[in-house]
């Protein structure tokens, strides 16, 4: 293969975008040092390929660089962060994308013996955008399997598009949310991450709550001195209570009733006890949707998650999609007339 040796550079972002999206699966956290040499590669070649343009021979390749890079910079790094800041985009993957605009805002090219690749340009020219296009692409692929994926094993329900069934004693070993509550189906139901840092924070298992979901939801039966939460990785505690012999899950808190709080008080499984404790959120929770949890783990013998998927895997096939084939939606509005 060959290219230029900035665009030849600049393919070091697969390998790295891999290895974030699969970690991104196995634990929904990327550390924040995955991006930064190769942020500081991003900026060095913007500033190699802008010294190339300049001293170029055309003005129009000049403006066409600089508009380019523009879109790439004004449009996708501030869209990037819009959506992180409503909560579209976690940490990562703003950060992931935000690189993307810097690293490739202008199309590479790639000359293979027969061929040069990306086949399929867009009229703009701006690379990041046909990133951030095939992205969404293979973001909206990701619901269709998962429902083709229930059809074939008879699984039919209302979150059959987005979900799949899970033992309810096993969903401390899984990431994503809830689709249920006491009411039925439900989209904003509890956040997975959630649920073990509040189990982390009382020193109790699931199993513990599903044995004796009545106990659980007496606030006196919370521990004098709650546990660290931790951020609800399995990653990191695994969902589980790091035990030291006394059942609370730290060495300097026996395990005993909160002493000035009796069951008349209204706060059911003390939900708003933990939220109230933690000295950050439990990833957007509230107490209802806490309570509405607990009482469907405690109650059923299945559920139904959303596993979600995290954006950086459909970034990740967006990226190679990009640097292969290219364009795929400007593609598909040439193929029906529209460009």
């Amino acid at each position: 293969m060959l290219g230029s040796i900035p665009d030849l550079l600049r393919l070091v972002a697969v390998p790295v975008f891999g290895w974030a999206a699969y970690r991104d699966v196995k634990t929904r956290r990327v550390p924040n040092r995955t991006w930064t040499p190769l942020a500081a590669l991003a900026v060095a070649l913007l500033l190699w390929d802008a010294y190339a343009v300049w001293t170029g021979p055309t003005a129009v390749g000049q403006r066409l660089f600089l508009i380019r890079v523009a879109i790439s910079l004004g449009f996708v790094v501030p869209l990037s962060y819009g959506f992180w800041l409503v909560g579209g985009f976690g940490g990562a993957d703003a950060k992931a994308f935000m690189l993307v605009a810097v690293l490739f805002p202008v199309y590479p090219v790639y000359y293979l013996p027969t061929v040069a690749l990306p086949l399929q340009q867009s009229a703009i020219g701006v690379f990041s955008l046909t990133v951030l296009s095939n992205t969404v692409l293979a973001g909206v692929a990701y619901p269709l399997a998962v429902a083709a994926g229930n059809l074939s094993r008879g699984r039919f329900s209302l979150a059959m598009f987005i979900g799949r069934p899970v033992p309810a004693s096993a969903v401390t070993e899984e990431y994503g949310r809830l689709l249920e509550s006491p009411d039925g189906f439900d989209r904003s139901g509890l956040d997975l991450d959630a649920l073990r840092m509040y189990l982390r924070w009382r020193g109790c298992s699931l199993a513990d709550v599903r044995a004796d979901p009545d106990r659980h939801r007496r606030p006196a039966s919370l521990p004098a001195v709650p546990n660290d939460p931790g951020d609800g990785s399995l990653a990191t505690d695994g969902g589980e209570v790091a035990d030291d012999g006394d059942g609370t899950g730290r060495g300097d808190a026996p395990a005993q009733a909160v002493a000035d709080r009796s069951d008349a008080v209204d706060d059911p499984w003390g939900a708003e006890r933990f939220l109230d404790d933690i000295d950050h959120s439990a990833y957007g929770t509230s107490p209802a949707q806490l309570r509405d949890g607990l009482e469907v783990l405690a109650e059923r013998d299945e559920v139904w998650i959303s596993p979600g998927i995290p954006f950086l895997v459909p970034m990740f096939a967006g990226l190679v999609v990009s640097l292969t084939y290219g364009d795929v939606l400007f593609a598909l509005l040439q193929a029906v007339g529209l460009a």
